[in-house]
């Protein structure tokens, strides 16, 4: 356990002294900003603060004198400190990607256990962009407590993820994609807009008077979109795999039809898509409160996956990662507990599967497991438990110990945490869009774009 303790005055000498590092961070001013109020267009505004008219003279003082406090009131002389007074003069701007030594060192000592401090702030470059004095009273009386840990802050904008993943796939050509059974407004329309975005160049496959229709109920033309009429939905799902087995598309979308439906066509033995790997999903999540992608697997097709399906499910969501542009992806194998616990078979598969990507039968991401959910995406939580590892914290993909499980927890991060979700079955010869029926717009945009640098990403990886 981490503690923090005073120095009190009489064991305070002239010369003592303690410092921090910190980076600046987009982050920071933004949560600066919003903390305070302080929306001074020089801090958050990068085409004002580079202006030609703008001269650079802004420190990003409150920031810095925020941490020189903070240095005092947890370090020297720490718990019990009481400020007088504080005097800080900003010598030169401190931008986005410095590192800040933030430094007191003790002065003079005063009767009525007050105590001078000077305070600097020191950048890279070794140069002092703060400098000044503070006054401060020092405790009398010894402190030694647990260090509490601060929550983790996230700035978020909804859709924010998932708009830096459509803008990716600007330079690529879009995909041409059969989409089964648009027979509703919500996925025909999913589809229009996705090729109004350059994602693919839909097929639209089902009953040509229900697409019409619901073409009709959205207000929106089918001009110049081909309609492959087939009488139902098992006839649609058939059909757009015979496309794809014929070369004519590279995708399929999910429309108005149930996932058995489309899925049954794709995994039959005979006149089906599979491969050597196994069928996965994949969730892509942006969740308001990590501050990347978060991709969640198997959480709609394999049930109750054995330790193979495992591996497979696992390189599939590597696969989609490396497409992504994250070159080593973080791999979380979830169970309920961080240890390995033989009456809880989950831990034992992750212990394997860590194993297995030791000896080359995973490749390309950073695995570990048995991590509880918590330890997974906290680094507070990890550090708690402690846990050393890259992954715990920090990760890209969580894999969980079967479909009940990673049903739920995307769900309870959908509806609970306010994520939005993107969805994706891989393994198959093509990848398939498979979205909810409750997907808005967005989401459906975000698993076309997934599908397009996925698409291409393994166009490019074949030899």
């Amino acid at each position: 356990m981490q503690y923090i303790e005073n120095r009190t005055y009489q064991e305070i000498a002239i010369g003592d002294s303690a410092d921090l590092v910190r980076y600046l961070k987009a982050e920071d001013i933004e949560l600066f900003a919003g903390m305070s109020g302080n929306a001074n267009p020089a801090h958050l505004d990068a085409e004002y603060a580079n202006s030609d008219s703008f001269q650079k003279v802004i420190s990003h003082g409150m920031w810095g004198g925020s941490l020189i406090a903070a240095v005092i009131a947890t370090e020297l002389p720490g718990p019990g400190t009481i400020f007088i007074n504080q005097s800080l003069h900003f010598l030169k701007p401190v931008g986005i990607g410095d590192c800040v030594t933030v430094r007191v060192t003790v002065s003079e000592k005063k009767p009525d256990a007050r105590v001078l401090l000077i305070c600097d702030c020191i950048n890279q470059a070794g140069e002092t962009v703060i400098e000044g004095e503070a006054e401060v009273r020092a405790p009398t009386e010894k402190v030694k407590r647990p260090r509490a840990l601060l929550a983790e802050a996230h700035l978020h904008q909804t859709g924010q993820q998932y708009q830096q993943l459509i803008r990716a796939t600007k330079h690529l050509d879009p995909i041409p994609t059969a989409v089964v059974h648009p027979c509703d407004t919500t996925s025909l329309l999913g589809a229009l807009e996705s090729a109004e975005q350059n994602l693919i160049l839909p097929i639209l496959v089902g009953p040509e008077t229900k697409i019409r229709a619901a073409a009709k109920v959205a207000g929106r033309s089918l001009d110049g979109y081909q309609i492959v009429d087939v009488p139902h939905s098992h006839a649609a799902a058939r059909r757009a795999v015979e496309l794809v087995r014929e070369g004519a598309v590279a995708a399929l979308m999910k429309g108005k039809l149930h996932t058995d439906e489309i899925m049954e066509a794709v995994i039959d033995k005979v006149s089906g898509l599979r491969t050597e790997r196994r069928i996965s999903h994949v969730f892509a999540l942006d969740v308001p409160s990590y501050p990347k992608p978060l991709m969640i697997t198997d959480a709609a097709i394999n049930i109750y996956p054995d330790l193979n399906d495992k591996r497979d499910i696992i390189q599939n969501a590597i696969d989609l990662a490396h497409a992504l542009g994250i070159p080593l992806p973080k791999v979380a194998i979830l169970s309920a507990v961080e240890t390995i616990y033989p009456k809880i078979a989950s831990t034992i598969d992750a212990a394997a599967l860590c194993k297995m990507a030791d000896r080359g039968q995973i490749t390309g991401g950073l695995l570990d497991g048995p991590l509880a959910f918590d330890n997974a995406i906290s680094k507070s939580a990890a550090e708690t438990k402690g846990i050393q590892s890259v992954v715990a914290g920090d990760a890209d993909v969580l894999i969980a110990p079967d479909l009940e499980a990673g049903n739920m927890i995307a769900k309870q991060l959908i509806y609970l945490a306010g994520a939005e979700s993107a969805g994706i079955v891989l393994g198959a010869r093509v990848p398939i869009i498979l979205t909810s029926r409750a997907d808005g717009t967005l989401s459906r945009l975000a698993s076309s774009a997934l599908a397009l640098l996925y698409a291409h990403y393994t166009l490019k990886s074949k030899p």
